[in-house]
């Protein structure tokens, strides 16, 4: 699937504008975690931006979410490893399984650590991307009371990428950074 079918995929799906700006952010960091860590660039970006395919479908249900996304994207002949992370970013809704691969912990991590940054630009005066310092996220994460539907467990799933938080959130970040009129951030 081309990122265009894609996009045309999640706008048939998803229509609240920060879900789909959500969706971009993961996106772009997942193509840099894919440059960093020898993945493909395509794919990931693809999980990235489709992660959340089925989020109002299920109303945000995490009983229930990923079922239908796993599903749409079967049927559109997407490859199973990029199912299997869609699927199991939110292992909640599939009992006894486990993120276990790289591909897996990246669309996680990824795709919670969006949340954080953009909490963190949020409170910055001017709410631009571009004022935020890696530094300024990584402080955040110790603050459980800031952002706390963030999941940090899942953000520390950068680890088993074999990335450090602050060399993660200096990536996500940047990625997220180059992106910045798409995010209005």
């Amino acid at each position: 699937m081309q990122r265009e079918e894609a996009l045309e995929l999640l706008s048939a799906h998803v229509k609240n504008a920060n879900m789909v700006k959500h969706c971009l952010a993961s996106e772009a960091v997942m193509r840099a975690l894919a440059g960093r860590l020898g993945g493909d660039p395509e794919l990931w970006g693809l999980a990235g931006l489709l992660h959340d395919l089925d989020v109002e479908l299920t109303e945000g249900d995490p009983a229930r979410h990923t079922h239908e996304a796993g599903r749409i994207l079967r049927e559109r002949g997407l490859p199973e490893d990029l199912v299997e992370a869609v699927l199991l970013h939110n292992e909640a809704a599939h009992a006894g399984k486990r993120r276990s691969e790289v591909f897996h912990w990246a669309l996680a991590a990824a795709e919670t650590v969006t949340g954080l940054i953009t909490a963190t630009t949020l409170v910055y005066p001017d709410k631009r991307l571009a004022s935020v310092k890696a530094s300024s996220v990584a402080k955040r994460m110790k603050d459980k009371r800031f952002a706390a539907t963030v999941d940090r467990s899942i953000i520390m799933e950068c680890e088993q990428l074999g990335l450090k938080l602050d060399e993660f959130v200096e990536l996500a970040l940047g990625a997220m950074q180059k992106i910045a009129p798409e995010l209005g951030l």
